[in-house]
């Protein structure tokens, strides 16, 4: 893996996510990380409606996530992962298999994007070790996941796996269906290396 740097998402970085998402060509272009802010009906937004209010999300801050970048690629956003409070991200109160497990007020990462040509290649790792200590220097005691079980389901739908998250020190909170896990890690526990 080439470095990889990992920074907040400031109106100052808004065209490197730009970037990446309309280079993304699928979902994340259409999306533009709107599902778990308002639900399923971001599917029914046009990608421009939910562009623009995501970047209103970016400019009222604090960041809502964080972009690695890559030296290998000319310092372009190779990665995206959205890390915020729960409670910015009020639709993962709708889906039974992501429900709250306790009253713990969690920070919670609910999508990442890969630029392709970087997959597998440990951006998400990064990503989820920046998120951890991003969520601690804001004060967060725990930072929650919800991927998907490689070994039941092939697709991470934008969420990660959770042999990924195992290996940074998350463990498994709650697993209300086969495929999908609630993990969670103590922003207090050691580094994973």
């Amino acid at each position: 893996m080439s470095a990889v740097r990992v920074e907040p998402l400031t109106e100052a970085l808004w065209p490197a996510f730009e970037d990446l998402m309309s280079d993304s060509g699928g979902p994340a272009a259409r999306c533009w990380c709107m599902a778990w802010r308002v639900g399923p009906s971001y599917r029914h937004r046009s990608a421009a409606e939910n562009r623009s209010d995501f970047q209103a999300v970016v400019a009222a801050g604090p960041p809502p996530g964080l972009l690695a970048f890559s030296d290998a690629d000319d310092g372009r956003a190779v990665g995206w992962c959205q890390v915020t409070p729960r409670s910015a991200v009020p639709a993962l109160e709708r889906p039974w298999r992501v429900r709250p497990v306790d009253d713990v007020p969690v920070w919670a990462i609910t999508c990442f994007y890969i630029r392709k040509g970087h997959r597998r290649q440990g951006v998400t790792s990064a990503l989820i070790s920046a998120a951890v200590e991003f969520a601690r220097e804001a004060g967060a005691s725990a930072v929650e996941a919800y991927p998907l079980d490689g070994a039941v389901s092939p697709s991470s739908t934008s969420t990660g796996y959770a042999s990924t998250f195992l290996r940074a020190g998350f463990r498994e909170v709650a697993r209300r269906s086969p495929e999908r896990l609630d993990m969670r890690r103590l922003t207090s526990d050691p580094a994973v290396g």
